[in-house]
């Protein structure tokens, strides 16, 4: 009987790395023109893909932040776990940015340049 219950808290020891809280980071988007300008007011989506460890008890957890961007073009998130995360980005009187990233440290600082929009092609003219 002794042997079972120390084999028994042997196996939850090992298991507790799996249950553990997945290392995070503070993510932090800056958003600029092409012209090196802040551009405020901009969409800020982030969707975590896929990283290590981010199980809860058996559930996957999809998590999505969206955020706006500031006056500096700065849009700040609350910490997310580390992985591959999809960054997408709307303003408008620019295109659409959408981008995937590997986040593995604590802090990072992710600068989205904005394009114009591309002139409009009709083959009816």
């Amino acid at each position: 009987m002794r042997r079972r219950t120390l084999a028994f808290l042997a196996s939850l020891i090992f298991a507790l790395p799996v249950l553990a809280d997945p290392p995070m980071t503070k993510l932090r988007v800056e958003v600029r023109t092409n012209s090196d300008r802040p551009v405020d007011r901009a969409s800020v989506i982030v969707r975590f893909v896929k990283g290590r460890n981010y199980v809860k008890l058996g559930k996957k957890m999809h998590t999505t932040w969206e955020m706006k961007t500031n006056q500096d073009g700065v849009a700040k998130m609350p910490a997310l776990p580390q992985g591959e995360i999809l960054v997408q980005v709307i303003a408008k009187g620019y295109q659409t940015f959408g981008q995937t990233f590997e986040v593995n440290d604590e802090e990072r600082t992710i600068e989205v340049k904005l394009n114009p929009p591309q002139p409009q092609v009709s083959a009816h003219q």
